[in-house]
């Protein structure tokens, strides 16, 4: 068992504490429970921008000078966004604890003193950099960002991707930065974890200094996420410059944490996790028409997403390619999975939670997780125990109830003449 404190300041932030002594370093999270999911059409992409502004300064620490006073003293940083939150986190030597938890008191109580449009336009244009890098000018690319705009109608909050499209970006006014900062960056709307060599009450005494004077905000948007029926499969074929053509789909499942989640992710390890799963034998291995496959969920707190791609082998059309994936998963909504598969899956989840909480930032970003997302911290403690009991029943309904050409979007990359 893990040794997890949890409190609440009175402006509302929330805190976990887990001390270990394992090793001389202390590792400092921050959730805040914003992300793309909190975007309007036409304001896209401004959670991800957020995560490259919080860097560029605030009204104590200069432009970049966070990296840098974690970076001299041998700490490690940086942030991440997705649908749901955007968390910034560093690894120090314990003894600079208190630097750590300064500077991400900064940039919470005191980003925007330092807000200027300079800061912005520069940002913008890394941020463009970014899209065009990892988005808009490498092969299949934008398959993801084309599922969502299948998936999810336009004025659903998952319909497009962290990143947003070039044209929101460019619209992004100073005004509107101030406005989303304001109503997300704030201590009601974040979990604070603390992993590692500290002592509590010091630890709790920095953190009533440093985070206890930033004020609340006010009331937070509502957001409709129901999400409305498919009405049945969306599909698109889409030429680009690729190789080799590619089948993209996702399947809509229940929100992340709920015991059909649980159990499609057991599932996609049967379908697509080592080379023992049925796509990889199948397709990979037996039939020799795919070149690689892949299945996977994401952790989605709203809505659930199951992913699935595999690419042809030269040569081979994506329809066989695809009729091959659909056969596979008839099999399984018909024959169930063997047990053998699924001691594997099971086990291979437990692998995966053993290495998430040997080390101190992986394990505080887990803890973020379930506290910002169910409430509760301890969670980390049960978290596996739906995955033990899950049956080859469960599976099979899964398959069954889920994968289904009605529950999906599809997208096939062809290449350009094919």
């Amino acid at each position: 068992m893990l040794a997890l404190e949890s409190y609440e300041l009175s402006n509302g932030l929330r805190v976990v504490l887990n001390e270990d002594h394992s090793a001389p370093l202390v590792s400092i999270n921050l959730w805040y429970h914003v992300g793309s999911k909190n975007e309007r059409p036409g304001r896209t992409g401004f959670a991800h921008l957020f995560e490259h502004m919080l860097f560029s300064g605030s009204k104590h620490v200069g432009n970049n000078e966070h990296f840098r006073y974690v970076q001299s003293v041998g700490g490690v940083l940086n942030g991440t966004t997705f649908f749901d939150r955007t968390n910034y986190f560093e690894m120090l030597p314990s003894n600079y604890l208190a630097l750590g938890l300064w500077l991400e008191s900064d940039r919470m109580g005191f980003f925007l003193p330092a807000l200027t449009q300079e800061k912005l336009d520069i940002q913008r244009e890394v941020v463009k950099e970014e899209r065009r890098q990892r988005y808009d000018n490498v092969p299949y690319g934008t398959a993801f960002e084309r599922l969502l705009h299948l998936a999810y109608d336009p004025d659903y909050s998952y319909h497009w991707p962290t990143i947003g499209s070039m044209e929101d970006l460019q619209a992004a006014s100073l005004d509107d930065i101030r406005q989303f900062f304001a109503t997300w960056y704030r201590p009601d709307n974040c979990v604070l974890t603390l992993c590692g060599d500290f002592v509590p009450s010091e630890a709790k005494d920095l953190i009533a200094q440093y985070f206890g004077d930033i004020a609340p905000g006010g009331d937070f948007p509502q957001f409709d996420l129901e999400r409305k029926p498919l009405g049945g499969e969306r599909r698109e074929t889409f030429e680009t410059p690729v190789q080799l053509p590619r089948v993209y789909r996702l399947y809509h499942l229940p929100k992340m944490g709920s015991a059909d989640w649980i159990h499609a992710d057991l599932l996609t390890t049967v379908l697509a996790g080592d080379k023992a799963s049925r796509f990889e034998r199948a397709l990979v291995h037996e039939k020799q028409i795919a070149q690689d496959v892949a299945a996977y969920i994401l952790p989605t707190e709203s809505t659930g997403i199951l992913l699935m791609q595999a690419t042809a082998k030269d040569g081979v059309s994506i329809d066989v390619v695809e009729r091959a994936m659909d056969e596979e998963i008839d099999r399984l909504a018909n024959g169930g999975v063997t047990d053998d598969e699924l001691t594997r899956a099971k086990n291979r989840a437990e692998v995966e939670y053993a290495h998430q909480i040997e080390n101190y930032d992986s394990r505080a970003d887990l803890i973020g997780m379930l506290a910002t997302y169910f409430g509760d911290a301890n969670i980390v403690h049960t978290w596996l125990e739906p995955y033990a009991a899950t049956t080859n029943e469960n599976l099979r309904d899964v398959a069954t109830k889920y994968l289904t050409a009605d529950n999906r979007a599809t997208s096939l990359f062809i290449p350009v003449n094919a």
